[in-house]
């Protein structure tokens, strides 16, 4: 069971104005690929109530016509506008599935224009990165640390439940901190349905051990649900700062 709390709160959002732009954006990065990003992304564009645009700047592993990453999104949030510059279709890094495809690298001052460009006309633009915050965009060392930097934007952390995720966790917010970036928070991507005692006591230890808050726990299985059921486990699986009603439990 993910804990919740009985009455939304007051938290201001952990994002702030982009800088010379009319919107706000928040980009959305995880200790590794398959943690949920994508789920937590959609999660919090469901839970805004404004016009919201969700921007995909790279994605691999996806041929030309298939579904992505943004085809969940839409399906279970439906945001105002969606965005993706590029993909390649082997699931590797950015800047290696580019180079093997023989196509352009997408370079982070491109995708960070794109986001200011969507601010323009949406209260809120969510960055979803591919992979880790270090995961090279281009092969002179591009990444999504330097979009983030570009735009002077919060970045929010999506993490694994189990074992081993205090140290990935605390890998990413130290390298947040060491570029001068601000980590909006830390949400868990896929809550298990069962947790064993390493989840359980990650809730209380990832806020000690990062120096930021656990801002939600995903239910493990949200992006199979409809986009009214989806809705309903968004609300109980972010906190407050982000729409929705969890709570970190207490000691």
């Amino acid at each position: 069971m993910i804990p919740a709390s009985a009455a939304a709160g007051s938290a201001p959002p952990p994002w702030g104005d982009a800088r010379g732009n009319q919107g706000r954006i928040l980009v959305v990065t995880g200790t590794g690929t398959g943690v949920g990003k994508t789920v937590v992304t959609a999660a919090v564009a469901a839970l805004h109530p404004n016009r919201v645009a969700v921007l995909k700047p790279v994605q691999t592993g996806v041929a030309a016509g298939e579904p992505g990453d943004l085809a969940d999104v839409v399906r279970l949030a439906a945001p105002d506008t969606v965005c993706e510059l590029a993909r390649y279709p082997e699931p590797l890094a950015p800047a290696t599935a580019a180079r093997r495809a023989g196509r352009p690298a997408l370079d982070p001052g491109a995708a960070a224009a794109a986001a200011r460009l969507l601010a323009a006309t949406h209260d809120l633009v969510l960055v979803e990165g591919a992979g880790g915050l270090l995961v090279r965009f281009t092969d002179d060392g591009g990444t999504l640390a330097d979009v983030a930097g570009g735009l002077d934007a919060p970045v929010l952390v999506v993490a694994a439940a189990g074992l081993g995720t205090l140290n990935a966790t605390a890998l990413t917010i130290e390298v947040l901190r060491a570029r001068g970036l601000t980590c909006a928070g830390v949400v868990i991507g896929a809550w298990p349905a069962v947790p064993d005692l390493a989840a359980c006591e990650n809730l209380r230890d990832l806020p000690a051990v990062t120096g930021v808050p656990l801002l939600g726990a995903l239910a493990d299985g949200a992006g199979v649900t409809d986009r009214a059921e989806f809705a309903r486990v968004a609300c109980h699986g972010l906190g407050p700062p982000l729409g929705g009603r969890w709570q970190t439990p207490g000691p």
